[in-house]
């Protein structure tokens, strides 16, 4: 299997990187910055356990050519257009594996490429991309989740989570790929809502003395719009995903966050905002997700 993969960041370089190191055909598409520093000094992984360099094969975008099996897409939500044009050079064969937050990508690029070649994907990650060009993994959370949307690409989607299986991070095959994006994007948004509302980790509202009785209902909206859609979040994900929100002590926060005391751009308007279109198109109460996404937008406005 030949595996392109646009960028080298946090999702794509540190995966990729473990890929590479089990044997896997990657080859990422660069920027031409990005592409010669590479090329001339490997990529560079630095994570809480060990560090590592491997030395891929990088093209930039007059490279390249239709002979990809997989293409994995995982720029930020606001660079998704930019990175559909990056590919038109390879983008006439192969099946599409998106990994950006939210839903509204899977739609835009079912039309653009039919769902036979989509594929869906959840990555958990907490990385960046540091000062000397380095990946680094800012906590030992590394998991993938991928699944088939049609039976067209299933055996491709299995033949790569058995590469998966070979690399040196967790994961996962679903059976219902569009349930697990969902789960995630009703834990992000709530994550990602709260800690930029309260400019604070999870461990730090939890310690408020209203802390988590805000954080659950932020992340009970999030479910009732999932619902109203079809995909209700079962009860042993709730659990899960509030022990984490609600955690004392917890240092977890979302990268937006990281973004928004950079003064970086953030994806408030495809996490929260597309969640929010999500609920008023089912008319589903919103208030929280609406104060967080005010916030937001006043806090970028100039």
């Amino acid at each position: 299997m030949k595996i392109l993969i646009l960028g080298a960041g946090g999702v794509g370089g540190y995966f990729g990187a473990r890929l590479i190191q089990a044997g896997a055909d990657v080859t990422y598409l660069l920027r031409d910055a990005r592409h010669t520093k590479i090329q001339a000094e490997g990529l560079a992984i630095e994570t809480p356990k060990e560090s590592f360099t491997v030395n891929p094969k990088s093209v930039t975008r007059e490279q390249l050519k239709p002979e990809y099996d997989l293409i994995i897409l995982a720029p930020k939500a606001f660079d998704f257009d930019d990175a559909l044009e990056s590919l038109s050079g390879a983008s006439s064969k192969g099946v599409l594996l998106p990994f950006l937050n939210g839903m509204s990508h899977i739609q835009r690029l079912d039309e653009k490429f039919g769902r036979d070649r989509v594929m869906g994907g959840v990555a958990h990650i907490a990385a960046t991309i540091a000062s000397n060009g380095a990946v680094k993994q800012l906590t030992e959370l590394h998991a993938l989740t991928v699944g088939h949307r049609s039976a067209a690409h299933e055996p491709l989607a299995r033949e790569f989570f058995a590469l998966c299986e070979k690399a040196s991070f967790d994961k996962s095959y679903s059976e219902n790929i569009e349930q697990s994006l969902w789960d995630k994007w009703v834990f992000l948004a709530t994550l990602a809502g709260m800690t930029t509302l309260c400019r604070g980790h999870v461990g730090k509202i939890a310690a408020a003395p209203w802390g988590k009785e805000v954080m659950t209902a932020f992340y009970a909206e999030s479910c009732a719009i999932a619902q109203a859609h079809g995909f209700p979040t079962k009860t042993t994900a709730q659990q899960k995903a509030l022990d984490m929100l609600t955690k004392v002590g917890s240092s977890f926060a979302a990268s937006m966050l990281r973004d928004l005391v950079q003064g970086n751009q953030t994806e408030h308007e495809h996490i929260l905002g597309a969640m929010i279109e999500r609920g008023v198109e089912k008319n589903v109460p919103c208030i929280l997700l609406k104060t967080a996404h005010t916030h937001m937008v006043a806090e970028q406005t100039k």
